[in-house]
């Protein structure tokens, strides 16, 4: 058996605590790929937002 890496379970954890507000209990009774999966999801959605404020010029309404 294979063990998950205690430094990257914590980063999953705080992550998602941070971004959906989510107990301990909750995260952790996530599979781990659903636990990924979120975190990518995250991710994906401020590469977005980050992308469209660095677009857009103070000027624009």
């Amino acid at each position: 058996m294979i063990s998950y890496p205690l430094d990257q379970l914590y980063g999953e954890v705080a992550f998602l605590a941070y971004y959906f507000h989510w107990d301990y209990e909750t995260i952790m009774n996530l599979e781990h790929r659903d636990r990924q999966r979120w975190c990518e999801e995250i991710s994906e959605i401020n590469r977005n937002l980050n992308s469209d404020l660095s677009e857009k010029s103070i000027l624009d309404v």
